[in-house]
């Protein structure tokens, strides 16, 4: 039995903020489905080598560099708590970062095959994107959402398709990922909401990104 070649990760420096940090994996066989995540410089090489092992070899994983600190991190993720800060990053994430993704690796960013991924309160991030970039992101792959962003009284439509999981460990994020599917379930949208033993932080989160991809783009 001939084992698969890992894929390669590919770093770009940009001009925003004085200077972001976008890493790339780049699969093994030519990509059909992409997955842009928050704090990809935490997050890229563990879930793509999470996507090696679980034998899904074409998903192209987009890992935005965030900021270090949470003070940071809160006003580019968190969505009403500095609106100009915010905007300034959503728009570098979906369309700079989208736009050199196109050119750049040869895809096309087609809602049904792209999704957007994130923790804790890149969690809310990427439920942001989805909501507000639906042409853009099809599937909303959220793992121990904040409670921040919390789901708005009047939802846009379509919604993205959404996969929600937290640790049984984490109450408080268990309750509030568990919120996000009820008032996303009301109001039409294709959710799954999954419970895995585990803290803030744990290793469910790459280990159900193979689980999450299957179910975003039906490997």
């Amino acid at each position: 039995m001939i084992e698969s070649t890992p894929g390669r990760l590919v770093t770009e420096s940009f001009g925003y903020d004085g200077g972001r940090t976008v890493t790339v994996y780049v699969p093994p066989e030519s990509p059909d489905s992409v997955v842009f995540l928050a704090d990809g410089g935490w997050h890229v090489s563990a879930l793509s080598e999470a996507l090696h092992t679980a034998g899904r070899h074409s998903t192209l994983v987009v890992g935005v560099h965030g900021l270090s600190d949470d003070d940071g991190r809160l006003r580019e993720y968190v969505l009403g708590f500095d609106k100009e800060r915010f905007a300034s990053h959503e728009t570098f994430f979906v369309h700079e970062v989208g736009q050199w993704v196109i050119s750049r690796f040869g895809v096309e960013l087609l809602p049904e095959r792209t999704g957007v991924w994130g923790a804790s309160l890149g969690g809310e991030f990427a439920l942001a994107m989805g909501l507000l970039h639906t042409e853009v992101f099809g599937s909303v792959l959220a793992c121990s959402p904040g409670a921040g962003f919390r789901p708005p009284d009047v939802m846009p439509s379509p919604l993205p398709r959404v996969y929600l999981v937290a640790g049984e460990d984490e109450p408080f994020f268990f309750v509030n990922a568990t919120r996000w599917a009820a008032a996303l379930r009301d109001n039409g949208a294709t959710v799954a909401m999954k419970h895995r033993p585990g803290e803030h932080g744990g290793s469910f989160w790459a280990e159900e990104f193979p689980l999450m991809i299957d179910w975003s783009f039906g490997h």
